[in-house]
């Protein structure tokens, strides 16, 4: 049959869900012009937003995570569960996708197991060194699983594993040859070591009450900070821009100047930061988040510290190992230079093409790609 593919893609609840699943739909548009595309998210999460604004038709399930605790919510998952897959269901009879893709994330759950049990391939994308609970359910009738870590074949069947990294934003890692650039955007000192401070996009409470902290710390180093602290304390930091060598930013919209300008990197672990570092090259000390499912940050940032590829400090041993970590980094031309050259031994450059061959690897229907182009 030669038609356009149609391809649904599910992933949502934070960013680290949602733009992978972005990226992987741009390549797959750009290889295929004429295909259509549907994602699938939670109705009340942020891909609802992020996923039209990319340009991108979304449908949303009535569906939560599994709180740690007794509550409301937890009594109504199955309810919210059985509705989900009914409306999967649905949406999968109507737009009768070639291959359904999930990058994680509880919405990919009831949509990923409905379309497996109408045997429609589905490729699930895993960001992180540890499975979620979603992909470990969907693993059994997964075509392929695609990862970003060695040793996932423990919780996957081994013979559907595939190595290619996450799908990584390539403009924001594209570096190279941008130091004066980036120095000459952010109006930075030459002759100072520049540390970039990354929090996430809302930010992160914690590592902005430690930078706030170490003031004087970075002071006595004759260290300049750019310090994105987030959209939801930038009103409480943004006046700490007033001392010598500080900018506070609430965002940084040239993530690739920044990168390029910073000699170290203190930034939280999730895995499209990781994997994004990873291509960046420079030094890094990671301060995994506590707050999110099953520790994947600190099994992120552990997987690159155990190769020699950053420092790690947990919030918990922020007041006794942080500024000893940064020390270290700071007074030695020969520790940064073992830093960049590690942990970009473990970058993968090229994740989101890969992950599009194998898309297309398992897809049943039979596509001319040099007729589409033609055309």
């Amino acid at each position: 049959m030669n038609r356009a593919p149609r391809f649904i893609i599910s992933g949502g609840g934070t960013g680290g869900h949602i733009y992978p699943a972005i990226a992987i739909a741009n390549a797959l548009q750009h290889k295929y012009p004429e295909a259509e595309f549907l994602f699938v998210g939670a109705r009340d999460r942020m891909e609802m937003q992020k996923v039209p604004q990319a340009g991108y038709a979304i449908e949303g399930l009535w569906i939560s995570g599994i709180q740690r605790k007794l509550t409301l919510s937890n009594l109504m998952f199955p309810i919210k569960l059985m509705s989900s897959l009914w409306k999967s269901r649905k949406i999968i009879k109507k737009f009768k996708p070639d291959v359904v893709i999930g990058t994680g994330g509880f919405a990919s759950g009831p949509l990923l197991k409905m379309a497996g049990n109408v045997d429609i391939p589905t490729v699930l994308q895993e960001q992180n060194s540890y499975p979620g609970i979603t992909n470990k359910w969907l693993a059994k009738q997964a075509s392929v699983i695609c990862v970003a870590y060695d040793g996932l074949a423990r919780f996957f069947p081994k013979e559907k594993v595939v190595k290619t990294g996450n799908p990584v934003r390539q403009d924001i890692v594209a570096v190279h040859g941008k130091k004066e650039q980036g120095i000459a955007k952010y109006g930075l000192d030459n002759n100072k070591k520049t540390i970039l401070i990354l929090g996430g996009s809302l930010g992160a409470r914690r590592v902005n009450q430690l930078i706030k902290e170490e003031l004087a710390f970075f002071a006595k180093h004759e260290v300049q900070l750019i310090w994105q602290c987030g959209k939801l304390y930038y009103e409480t930091y943004q006046h700490y821009a007033e001392n010598d060598g500080v900018q506070v930013h609430q965002f940084i919209d040239t993530m690739d100047l920044a990168y390029a300008a910073a000699d170290i990197i203190i930034s939280r672990a999730g895995a499209s930061s990781v994997s994004e570092l990873c291509i960046v090259g420079k030094p890094v000390v990671f301060i995994p988040s506590p707050n999110v499912a099953e520790d994947h940050q600190t099994k992120n940032a552990k997987a690159i510290a155990d190769e020699g590829g950053a420092y790690v400090v947990k919030e918990s041993e922020l007041e006794t190992k942080f500024e000893s970590a940064l020390e270290e980094i700071l007074n030695s031309e020969k520790k940064r230079t073992q830093l960049s050259k590690a942990i970009q031994t473990m970058a993968l450059p090229n994740a989101t093409q890969d992950i599009v061959h194998e898309i297309e690897r398992v897809m049943k229907v039979s596509y001319d790609t040099e007729n589409q182009e033609g055309s």
